[in-house]
């Protein structure tokens, strides 16, 4: 009878942990935390008192999730406080929809279960729900699902009037399809990702890494994904496939991924063309359960594998070459051609101070890269950048110039773009003065 009623109790203690750890699947503390930081910061106007009430409010009392979330995008302390403080209107307006999501936690586990149903082999991942920096709906690492409360609780009536015109527009057209309604479906997209083994290393795998998450979400529940890159890229598919055919092998994404809308009519179009060619692949393939493996079980780093997917996919039916698509996008790259004077002079005089670099294309005025020369000799010239020219074709650089000196920089592949959204080939700038 000791010995029943010992495993008695062992049996209750067992089911009672297990219980305790099906309740701890979704984590919502961070989203307390946060409020309780932000009421505090809104109580002064002190900067360095706001950094203490975030960093020992939120951060301090942050779950896992939050921290990897912060490592993971590039939160800090100082960026929350800003943007706390120059968006009063928008946190204000997002709060409430915050806090609902302590009413979902029952919501995931059905979906889960499906999951679990045509991929046996799925692995547990806690969801933790914070509160982020207003640059990430939710990503994912092994174990963990990181959802950003702040993106994935918005609807049509969140305010975003102070917010910048590009993110202004973005943000419009993303809360306008109501991705509070949809967060389930958003929350078993991020889980995808935890059973996935890696991310792409170029446009088409890590196209196929978030579109395998597009279509397994859809496999899971009966819906599609219901954001504005699903409808615009049905009505354009034909267009937007052979522009994704030329630029998939390029290691650049710009345009097609995370990239808020700009450089594109819409945002994420690089998902669309993931998810297609996963359900391509799906159709094709007669074995539905093994076609689950295969598509969850890419390894974005393998371009053999890679390739042999797309291939097998049958989604571009004509096949391809990819020393050809590459040549094609290395017409496509901007390079700079010519380095010289306002005056057309290429020989640098310690008297010049404009410099005119041209382009081998047009190239967007939106932004621009350069860094040191990585060569310590060289001096950094560069007073001020005065901007493009009207088409794009050149940039004027304000340089303060010594006799007989050897000055360099570097123009990077970071923000400088074509007007069509291809990065600039890196170029470095040497150039030595006369000397008087």
């Amino acid at each position: 009878m000791k010995q029943l009623a010992l495993l008695s109790t062992i049996v209750f203690l067992l089911s009672a942990s297990v219980s305790a750890q099906e309740a701890k699947t979704v984590i919502t503390t961070d989203i307390d935390h946060f409020w309780e930081a932000y009421d505090s910061i809104r109580t002064t106007q002190d900067s360095l008192q706001q950094l203490q009430y975030i960093q020992e409010l939120y951060i301090d009392k942050g779950t896992p999730g939050l921290h990897a979330f912060m490592k993971l995008k590039g939160y800090t302390a100082a960026g929350y406080v800003s943007l706390i403080r120059r968006y009063p209107a928008y946190w204000n307006s997002i709060r409430s929809n915050t806090m609902k999501v302590k009413e979902l936690a029952g919501e995931f586990e059905p979906g889960i279960r499906e999951f679990r149903k045509i991929y046996p082999e799925l692995k547990p991942a806690a969801i933790y729900f914070t509160i982020g920096g207003m640059r990430s709906g939710g990503t994912a690492q092994p174990g963990m699902v990181l959802i950003g409360a702040e993106m994935v609780t918005g609807n049509a009536q969140t305010d975003v009037s102070e917010l910048p015109a590009n993110t202004r527009k973005w943000l419009q057209g993303y809360y306008g399809s109501d991705p509070f309604k949809n967060v389930v479906l958003l929350n078993i997209h991020e889980y995808v990702h935890t059973q996935q083994p890696n991310y792409g290393y170029n446009l088409l795998s890590q196209s196929l890494c978030e579109g395998a998450c597009d279509f397994i979400t859809e496999l899971v529940t009966g819906k599609q994904i219901p954001l504005p890159y699903m409808d615009y890229g049905r009505k354009e598919e034909t267009a937007l496939k052979q522009k994704f055919k030329t630029d998939m092998f390029g290691d650049s994404w710009d345009t097609w991924l995370y990239n808020n809308g700009q450089g594109a009519a819409v945002a994420d179009l690089g998902y669309f063309m993931g998810y297609r060619i996963c359900k391509s692949y799906y159709h094709k393939t007669k074995n539905k359960t093994q076609a689950v493996k295969d598509i969850i079980g890419l390894n974005f780093q393998d371009s053999v594998m890679i390739e042999n997917f797309l291939r097998k996919s049958a989604y571009f039916p004509e096949g391809f070459n990819k020393a050809t698509l590459l040549t094609t996008l290395e017409r496509q790259t901007p390079v700079v051609t010519k380095v010289g004077t306002v005056t057309g002079n290429t020989m640098i005089q310690a008297t010049d101070t404009l410099l005119k670099i041209d382009f081998s294309r047009p190239m967007s005025n939106n932004g621009y890269s350069i860094s040191l020369s990585a060569d310590t000799t060289l001096q950094y010239p560069i007073k001020a950048v005065k901007g493009f020219s009207p088409d794009g074709q050149s940039i004027l650089i304000r340089v303060n110039l010594q006799p007989g000196v050897r000055y360099g920089f570097i123009m990077t592949d970071r923000s400088f773009r074509s007007a069509d959204g291809y990065r600039l080939k890196l170029h470095e700038v040497r150039f030595e003065t006369g000397v008087q």
